[in-house]
């Protein structure tokens, strides 16, 4: 498990936001969620890439939330 594991969480599904903050399942590495439609099966990870490598998100320890027009972080300590 991700958890267990220390990985990073690349999701579709809304529900990790309650399951981290009203459920206390927090895990270091932290926790991407997609806001998306339409997209070929690798483009998340490919977008995320692309956002480490110039430094433009840090994602241990924070639930972020990529959308087609923003991206919001929230830490998860």
């Amino acid at each position: 498990m991700s958890l267990n594991e220390n990985r990073t969480i690349l999701t579709f599904d809304r529900d990790f936001g309650e399951l981290v903050f009203k459920l206390d399942l927090k895990p270091k590495a932290g926790i991407v969620y997609f806001r998306w439609e339409g997209f070929q099966p690798e483009d998340p990870g490919n977008f995320v890439l692309d956002l480490l490598s110039k430094g433009i998100v840090e994602l241990t320890e924070y639930f972020t939330v990529i959308g087609k027009e923003n991206i919001r972080q929230r830490i998860i300590k």
